[in-house]
């Protein structure tokens, strides 16, 4: 693998870690409002994103580099006063962590791409889950309307467009 190659792959590598760092706090806000209907399937997702975290410092590490750390706190793409409007932060959360794997599918190969396209498809299912709603390519419809081209966390590792 050339320096090149690398240093993208630890750049999508980062930009992941970055995601599911705002991933696991946004769901934590959705926790606290998406009533008890829905904490069973909050919980999975929450765990589910934790272990991807968890995976990717080891993995950003493993390339030579320092884990981007969590922020203290991330400013949330509108407010989240109620059970509908946390179902929809869900819902967004996880188009965002796609957009993000599918540029670590396009920056890796081997086992970690392998790795990275799981990812992007649980994100997918979990946005279908909570939205109701599918797009034909999970990962880059949420880029369609976006004037920085940026699929979210990764571009300023804040859930906030």
């Amino acid at each position: 693998m050339s320096q090149r190659d690398r240093s993208a792959e630890l750049t999508a590598l980062q930009a992941a870690l970055a995601a599911e760092h705002a991933a696991v706090y946004g769901y934590g806000v959705v926790g606290g409002r998406v009533g008890d209907k829905r904490l069973k399937q909050v919980r999975a997702a929450y765990d589910a994103h934790r272990a991807r975290r968890d995976a990717l410092v080891r993995e950003v590490r493993e390339l030579g580099g320092e884990p981007v750390a969590a922020s203290a706190g991330y400013a949330l793409p509108f407010p989240v006063a109620d059970s509908s409007a946390a179902v929809r932060l869900a819902a967004d959360l996880e188009e965002r962590v796609a957009g993000v794997y599918s540029d670590l599918v396009r920056a890796t190969t081997g086992e970690r791409r392998g790795a990275a396209a799981g990812a992007l498809r649980e994100a997918a299912v979990r946005a279908v889950r909570w939205s109701g709603e599918s797009v034909a390519f999970p990962g880059l419809a949420e880029r369609t309307g976006d004037d920085t081209g940026a699929a979210g966390p990764s571009a300023s590792a804040s859930p906030s467009r």
